[in-house]
């Protein structure tokens, strides 16, 4: 294993600069100017592109993009993602604070979305083709379907303005701080959020497991006099999880999209917020700085389903 991981990360690497060389590219060739944008359109006279060009030449941003991309790679590497266009805060400050809620929302809604999926999608497997069935395929085709946004919208007007169960906006209250009144306001947009992830990954797993179920191995276990729910659990559910963990692994960046969007409906502040704001704005540095994030986030993630393989099945081997 050790050598396949070697490679893997080498791999990676190559995979990561070519997505730095991308996303710089792309980042300053979106149509715009981030020193333009700070001035406010009825002060755009004949004075402002002396300054907007005393500016451009002071961040660097005259000079061709390679060269720019050259500049921003070697800061990089030393840690150094160069500072927001906004407040000159450094763009690892902001991500430091912001990317903890973040991780936080995917990972409990991570959790929620495969609590509901593994169940149904293992008892649809059980009774293909019965009322239970049917109701999981509706439950996955109304969650695929369904914008996330319009499930966030339909939560807080239930759960918020009708009855007043739970907080719609925000991480915490500052006049009532504490555990409990975090989890009140991380429940809403976690479980939107798991919700609507729930319908891939309960697909996945009724195929898998309907697959497994077929097998040769299930009807001698069977035949052995096995207990139904031995077979299920102890057999089929194991050799059903590597197709399941390439589903959750490479759904990583649409689960942190629909964080993103969670984090826009709830007010919730992590790194969603934080790139959309810094679009409008066109802070590139910031930009940059996210997009490699997700990217890093996404990359460890398809490492770790790899690794994952030979915890769920022994007899896979990374070579």
């Amino acid at each position: 294993m050790g050598a396949y991981l070697v490679r893997r990360l080498a791999t990676n690497v190559l995979v990561f600069f070519l997505i730095t060389v991308a996303i710089f590219w792309l980042v300053h060739k979106a149509p715009g100017d981030p020193i333009a944008m700070r001035i406010p359109a009825d002060q755009l006279n004949s004075g402002s592109a002396e300054y907007i060009a005393e500016q451009r030449h002071a961040l660097g941003l005259d000079r061709p993009v390679f060269v720019q991309y050259w500049f921003w790679l070697t800061s990089a590497l030393q840690g150094d993602l160069g500072y927001s266009l906004l407040n000159g805060r450094p763009v690892t400050e902001l991500l430091g604070e912001r990317i903890g809620p973040t991780v936080e929302l995917m990972l409990i809604g991570l959790v929620i979305s495969l609590l509901v999926a593994f169940p149904l999608g293992i008892l649809a497997a059980r009774r293909r083709n019965s009322v239970w069935d049917y109701g999981t395929a509706v439950v996955s085709l109304g969650s695929v379907s369904i914008p996330v946004f319009f499930i966030g919208l339909l939560a807080i007007y239930v759960c918020t303005l009708r009855f007043q169960w739970l907080p719609s906006a925000g991480i915490a209250d500052p006049a009532n701080p504490g555990l409990l009144d975090s989890i009140r306001h991380l429940v809403l947009p976690a479980v939107v959020l798991g919700i609507a992830n729930t319908g891939t990954y309960l697909r996945y797993i009724r195929g898998s497991m309907i697959t497994e179920l077929g097998a040769d191995y299930v009807r001698t276990a069977e035949a052995k006099g096995a207990s139904p729910r031995r077979v299920v659990y102890r057999h089929a559910l194991r050799n059903s999880l590597i197709p399941v963990l390439t589903v959750i692994a490479s759904n990583m960046g649409q689960l942190l999209a629909g964080a993103v969007v969670i984090e826009q409906v709830f007010a919730w502040p992590g790194m969603g917020q934080l790139a959309v704001s810094s679009v409008r704005q066109q802070d590139y540095s910031v930009i940059i700085g996210f997009a490699l994030l997700v990217a890093i986030l996404v990359l460890l993630f398809n490492l770790l389903a790899d690794v994952l393989y030979t915890v769920v099945d022994p007899r896979v081997r990374l070579r």
